[in-house]
């Protein structure tokens, strides 16, 4: 990561910032249950995404149903990538 934590993406023709934080990242973990994702993903991006972009995102979150964890996915694949571990016995 870069760094500046901003994330630049097009959704669906709209352009969204985003400024994922440990904190709010961690808090999104903390937060989900087996039965309980949709709304702490909701939350998280609400908590991440910069202020000139929140009335364009929730927009977008009440024109597509299930877009919150398509969105969630992109920024998260920036913030937190998938590290190459290799376990050594």
């Amino acid at each position: 990561m870069s760094k500046s934590n901003k994330i630049v993406m097009t959704v669906a023709g709209v352009e969204l910032s985003f400024e994922p934080n440990k904190t709010a990242y961690n808090n999104l973990i903390n937060e989900m249950t087996m039965t309980n994702k949709v709304a702490p993903i909701a939350t998280y991006l609400g908590r991440v995404v910069s202020p000139d972009s929140k009335e364009a995102l929730n927009k977008l979150l009440e024109q597509y149903p299930g877009s919150e964890m398509q969105i969630v996915e992109k920024v998260n694949e920036v913030y937190s990538p998938k590290l190459e571990i290799e376990v050594k016995n």
